[in-house]
């Protein structure tokens, strides 16, 4: 509801200046999986404000690929006239291209992952350490009093500055309440078995007992394999994200919820608040998207939704009454 009520005054704010043509590029990792309701967002948005634009994918088979692509994407959309760009940027790599992007005039808005805040005018996305936080908030609810340990499955090594952020926004509310915190490295790259037995090492070295986890990543449902493995299903997890494997778990009551980024007012936002700074200027976009700033004037926070293992249905049929189905 937050979310609408800003977006509809920033259209209130522009709607008192003459329509004006404008050139939108949104230009994302990919226009599939996680990023498709990015797509749609954006597209709707697009729509509505009657503006020239395309949503793009780098076409690659790897992240490196991508990475050349998404900046070739960059300079080709300032060649060709673009007067502002929605990216969600592979990381640094894109620094250069958006920076030329910048000095040839270009509103740029960052979407997802950003970069350094003088390459870009605002980012849009999930601020991962209130979002780790939140995850942490929900898993109290669930606790045992302390003492006890909680088994966070995050990221603790450098070069992921998100998952980092968002491992320390869970680690700090849970140490403030008076719990240990035990963090198991998230392996990605590797089969669910690696994963789990790295965490049942640290599981069955924890002193006092582990008495919940908080997985912070799509791979969440590890958790539960983790608990099940070591004969405690009934320990109290909370995951992220909308992993089919999630879903599952939570439909037995054995995750007690999860937390979803919205990728779809992710791209819906990013095309308003670039015509926003075309129209009204930068500077009044930005007091108007005040609201959804927590720590800084250049991060519009679009939060989470905290999702009960009971409301898993009404949180499908939302998705798919603003065509964002995951």
């Amino acid at each position: 509801m937050q979310l609408e009520a800003t977006i509809d005054n920033l259209v209130a704010e522009m709607n008192k200046n003459p329509i004006e043509p404008m050139h939108i590029a949104i230009l994302l990792k990919n226009i599939s999986g996680f990023f498709a309701p990015i797509a749609t967002g954006a597209n709707r948005a697009m729509s509505e404000l009657g503006v020239t634009g395309n949503v793009f994918g780098p076409a690659g088979n790897n992240d490196n690929e991508g990475q050349v692509i998404q900046a070739e994407q960059i300079r080709e959309m300032v060649a060709i006239g673009a007067e502002g760009i929605g990216v969600a940027p592979f990381g640094e790599a894109q620094q250069e291209a958006i920076a030329e992007a910048v000095a040839e005039g270009v509103h740029v808005v960052t979407l997802d992952t950003d970069v350094a805040t003088d390459k870009r005018a605002l980012y849009v996305g999930t601020l991962n350490r209130a979002a780790g936080a939140t995850a942490a908030e929900t898993l109290l609810a669930h606790l045992p009093p302390p003492p006890g340990t909680v088994m966070i499955h995050g990221h603790g090594i450098g070069g992921w500055v998100d998952g980092i952020e968002r491992t320390q926004g869970a680690q700090e509310v849970l140490e403030g309440a008076g719990y240990n915190v035990v963090v198991a490295q998230a392996f990605f790259d590797s089969e669910d078995q690696v994963d789990i037995d790295w965490m049942k090492f640290l599981f069955e070295r924890a002193d006092p007992p582990v008495v919940g986890m908080a997985g912070l990543f799509d791979i969440s449902y590890r958790c539960a394999m983790l608990a099940e493995l070591v004969g405690k299903p009934e320990l109290p997890i909370v995951a992220f994200d909308f992993d089919p494997a999630t879903v599952e778990y939570m439909r037995q009551g054995r995750i007690k919820a999860t937390h979803t980024q919205r990728q779809y007012y992710e791209g819906y936002l990013a095309p308003y608040i670039i015509y926003g700074i075309k129209i009204i200027g930068l500077d009044a976009t930005k007091q108007i998207l005040s609201p959804l700033m927590m720590d800084d004037s250049s991060r519009v926070n679009t939060g989470v939704d905290v999702v009960p293992g009971d409301k898993v249905d009404e949180y499908y049929a939302f998705l798919h009454k603003i065509g964002a189905s995951q």
